[in-house]
């Protein structure tokens, strides 16, 4: 993630769907990825920037994190947060923005105002996790997300993992399932912070 002009460093990941070792490089400058992927279905690829966290849950007093992405008006994608647990066990993903034929893993639970957005939430496993995913019912390119509500909203209203989970990594990026001809996806912007 880059936070241009504030000394702060992010790791810069992509992982092209089939290979098990992601490129890593650490930077302070906006991601940006083209990328000329087929149109058969299923995410291609995810290039994204990673902040470490590494808190309990209850222990945080805040996370939250602003965005501002050009996205191709054509395509299969989403922007979207992908926010991890330490052990892997639960996904919380936020998507604030989505083209094409893409859609989230597991059924709809029913939709919810949180941390400055309004979201339709489905809920559901990939085999290897849970996944919790929050997709904005309506599109956007920039803005803020008060991520720590929407954590405990999953933890304490819902009961869908524990309040003292140790939350590893927050990323963002681009879920890319098509981009024929190549297109370009820009993360201008993005920061995170907590306490």
């Amino acid at each position: 993630m880059s936070s241009s002009g504030s000394g702060r460093t992010y790791v810069v990941r992509h992982r092209a769907r089939g290979n098990d070792e992601p490129t890593d490089l650490v930077s302070d400058v906006p991601l940006e990825a083209a990328d000329d992927l087929s149109t058969t279905g299923g995410i291609k690829a995810y290039p994204n920037s990673t902040k470490n966290v590494n808190r309990t849950l209850s222990g945080l007093a805040s996370l939250s994190s602003s965005y501002n992405v050009s996205v191709p008006s054509a395509g299969a994608y989403n922007s979207s947060y992908d926010i991890w647990d330490a052990a892997h066990k639960y996904e919380i993903m936020l998507w604030v923005d989505k083209t094409g034929p893409v859609g989230p893993i597991g059924t709809l639970q029913g939709s919810v105002s949180l941390g400055g957005h309004s979201w339709d939430v489905y809920k559901g496993s990939n085999g290897s996790n849970q996944v919790f995913s929050f997709l904005r019912t309506s599109n956007s390119s920039s803005g803020t997300v008060d991520i720590l509500p929407i954590l405990r909203w999953i933890a304490n209203t819902k009961g869908w993992m524990p309040a003292d989970e140790l939350i590893g990594t927050v990323q963002f990026g681009f879920e890319i399932t098509s981009a024929a001809g190549g297109l370009n996806f820009t993360a201008n912007n993005v920061t995170v912070s907590s306490s």
